[in-house]
């Protein structure tokens, strides 16, 4: 799936749009025991209560894709007869009225889902009427080519809150309060089938995950019964332990700011493109891009060998995962220097009298401690400022 998919089906996950007639629910305590679950019908739910519900739900389909929504691929012999897919094309042609399936279904998120204190899972299921879009991108709502029906399924965390003094309008005074049991943000989720090409596609989902530094192997692997992909945090510490080990004594401050600044510019070229796909980049671009810094191919080779072993056999990386767009930092065991990522041209390495030095450019204004410095222009080359 794609941006514009995701917020097609974003946009269209509201109380006064979706055909959600019923939103299922199954809370959790911390030893894995369901304290309750429930069927609430969104025809005589408060206008406020319902908006809440579909806001958790839409939640699952936010974040970036590649980082925060992950795409999940099924074999075609599980489409074809595994007791993962069934069970996930069964709950969805059932609407999640069959109770037995449902039942499994919160058993294998139980069994697998690592959170810490009360949960509720929340199930919806709709159908889209996919509207015609015309060549000029506009939809002729009244020209529709397919209906998508899908499930959504939303993790929240739930808090308990504290006991605070809270006003009484009646008694225009304030009294002791009660604890409350919050939901929170989704924490995990997911969609199938995919809405790709506006189409449904029921050989992928979608996952969601807040924590883009955390893996829920067991319940990807519970519930999809597929690889699991590599968090995005993991990703990154991965790459840059690639550079230091693959590239060894040829791993320059050059070479990086060249990686970094290269991966920038194409996500902001990307971003300034509009294309609703997500950018990607291969193993070859960045060979291309060590290879522009003077790598030797020794150095390259290796780093070619090591990605594979790193990433998967040819795989492709979202360049946000690698890096951070951000954010440019040098940092030695006593130091941290932190730039905009757009002028890392501002430092250099030197070799002085034998001693390696960071060097930053300061023709313009510097401050030390908050107070502006001047640095003299007839100061000896070498003098202490």
């Amino acid at each position: 799936m794609n941006d514009k998919e995701i917020g097609e089906i974003r946009r269209h996950l509201r109380r006064d749009r979706s055909n959600i007639t019923a939103i299922y629910g199954c809370y959790v305590n911390e030893n894995k025991e369901i304290i309750t679950q429930f069927r609430q019908s969104t025809g005589i739910m408060l206008e406020n209560e319902s908006d809440k519900y579909f806001a958790l739900l839409r939640r699952t389909l936010s974040g970036g894709l590649g980082r925060n929504l992950i795409d999940i691929t099924f074999k075609t012999a599980q489409v074809a007869s595994s007791p993962e897919h069934k069970l996930l094309m069964d709950l969805r042609e059932t609407r999640l009225k069959d109770e037995e399936l449902l039942n499994a279904f919160y058993q294998k998120v139980i069994e697998s889902v690592v959170m810490e204190g009360n949960y509720l899972i929340l199930l919806g299921c709709d159908s889209y009427d996919v509207p015609f879009k015309a060549k000029d991108d506009s939809f002729q709502k009244d020209q529709s080519e397919e209906t998508y029906t899908y499930l959504i399924c939303t993790i929240c965390p739930v808090k308990e809150t504290k006991a605070n003094l809270h006003y009484v309008p009646e008694e225009k005074l304030f009294h002791d309060g009660a604890m409350h049991q919050m939901v929170s943000a989704p924490a995990l989720g997911f969609l199938f089938p995919a809405f790709d090409n506006r189409s449904t596609n029921i050989y992928n989902a979608l996952y969601y995950t807040r924590d883009i530094k955390a893996s829920q192997d067991a319940m990807i692997e519970a519930i999809f019964n597929t690889p699991v992909p590599q968090p995005a945090e993991e990703q990154k510490k991965s790459f840059e332990a690639l550079l230091t080990t693959s590239l060894a004594d040829e791993c320059s401050l050059d070479v990086v700011q060249t990686v970094h600044d290269q991966l920038c510019q194409r996500i902001e070229l990307h971003k300034e493109s509009k294309v609703p796909d997500p950018l990607m980049i291969s193993k070859e671009e960045i060979k291309e891009i060590l290879a522009s810094t003077g790598v030797s191919q020794e150095h390259i080779a290796k780093f070619s060998v090591d990605y594979d072993q790193a990433f998967g056999f040819e795989a492709e990386l979202h360049p946000k995962n690698i890096i951070d767009s951000k954010h440019f930092e040098v940092k030695t065991p006593d130091v941290v220097i932190k730039l905009d990522p757009t002028r890392s041209d501002l430092i250099e390495t030197r070799i002085i009298g034998g001693v390696k030095y960071i060097m930053i450019c300061a023709d313009e204004d510097v401050e030390v401690n908050g107070v502006n410095i001047h640095i003299p222009d007839t100061q000896k080359e070498g003098a202490a400022v």
